[in-house]
């Protein structure tokens, strides 16, 4: 078996390898936008009115509208005061902790943080399960002595298939003043309702300011990052030089954003449909781990995947997030996926030809 296959097309919800065509169950287009034919339409519009690139910078003496317009969208969509957009998902957590560096803040880790919102290019993550860590949390800030306290932690373990309840924010001490910072990459368009993603499920704390850092290229379709946070925030970020700096999201991609709103929805709502089968499908199956009403199916039984690909069905599986990580091996449904093809995969899953 190959350690990895090429392709010279997208991957939708069937790949082509060799002549044959494969069923696909992995990535991260969650929402199946990339092969949309639909949001394809308004990205060409788009193309043809801000062309495939915006070779200047956000600050400069000559700026496009659309950037402002789809962050507001952007910002009522997830529940946010206001949206600043970038590059990409890496570059808006390594924007945010730039800013956050800048100010002299005390990095307090969550279990599994993303490398996107690590303060070095390597960090020591506790080891803890994440519920465990949140209830340990209260005790371990007041033994920090810095007054200007960042916690950092992933909305979700997307990698194991593992919602995290945020209600411990509510058990944080009340008089220390606390910077907030979630990566949404893998719940914005997915989890909440409507896909709005994680703020709107963190409690609220008047001493207790929210940041959420998200990658756009997964469930959303778009290639590039966004920062949610107060207004006060964002501009301060805007007038660093390393955002000044840093190429922005290509304007026809926000233009078709801006106007796929009826899109979005309707692919949500299939893809919660398709979820929804599936785990009707898989109930009691021994071999996944799974939250409910999410897309992805982890499996510690790694052979999975090879009796799957005899099968034609090619399933994710690979060293994450470095080469000498263990394999993690998953199944990943979108909303392209039709009833058939979960049919299928369920058969081969409870038939044991796995």
């Amino acid at each position: 078996m190959n350690d990895f296959y090429t392709i010279d097309h997208l991957p939708g919800r069937t790949i082509r390898l060799d002549g044959e065509e494969y069923l696909f169950f992995s990535g991260t287009s969650y929402l199946g936008l990339a092969q949309n034919k639909d949001f394809q339409q308004l990205l060409a519009e788009g193309l043809g009115r801000y062309g495939t690139v915006f070779g200047s910078s956000r600050n400069g003496n000559l700026r496009l509208g659309i950037y402002e317009e789809a962050e507001a969208k952007l910002a009522a969509f997830a529940g946010a005061e206001a949206a600043l957009t970038l590059s990409s998902g890496m570059m808006a957590g390594q924007m945010v902790m730039a800013w956050l560096k800048s100010e002299g803040y005390h990095f307090v880790y969550g279990p599994s943080a993303h490398p996107a919102i690590w303060h070095e290019p390597s960090v020591a993550l506790p080891s803890l399960p994440f519920e465990t860590w949140a209830a340990q949390l209260p005790d371990r800030l007041r033994t920090v002595t810095s007054n200007r306290i960042a916690i950092v932690v992933n909305s979700l373990d997307a990698v194991q298939s593992v919602r995290y309840s945020f209600d411990w924010v509510a058990d944080l001490p009340g008089d220390l003043p606390i910077t907030l910072l979630i990566d949404d990459s893998h719940g914005l368009g997915v989890i909440g309702e409507g896909g709005r993603g994680i703020l709107g499920q963190v409690p609220r704390r008047p001493n207790i300011r929210t940041i959420v850092t998200a990658s756009l290229a997964k469930a959303m379709g778009l290639p590039g990052g966004v920062l949610f946070a107060e207004s006060t925030i964002l501009s301060a970020i805007r007038r660093m030089a390393f955002f000044g700096a840093c190429s922005p999201t290509p304007p026809a991609y926000l233009y078709a954003y801006s106007r796929a709103e009826a899109i979005y929805q309707t692919s949500f709502q299939q893809l919660q449909q398709n979820i929804s089968h599936i785990e009707e499908l898989l109930t009691g199956s021994p071999l996944f781990q799974h939250s409910k009403g999410y897309p992805v199916f982890y499996t510690p039984y790694d052979g999975i995947y090879a009796q799957l690909v005899q099968n034609k069905v090619l399933i994710y599986s690979f060293a994450y997030p470095s080469p000498t990580d263990k394999p993690n091996t998953r199944i990943v449904i979108n909303a392209l996926h039709t009833a058939d093809d979960l049919e299928r995969l369920a058969t081969l899953l409870v038939s044991g030809k796995k």
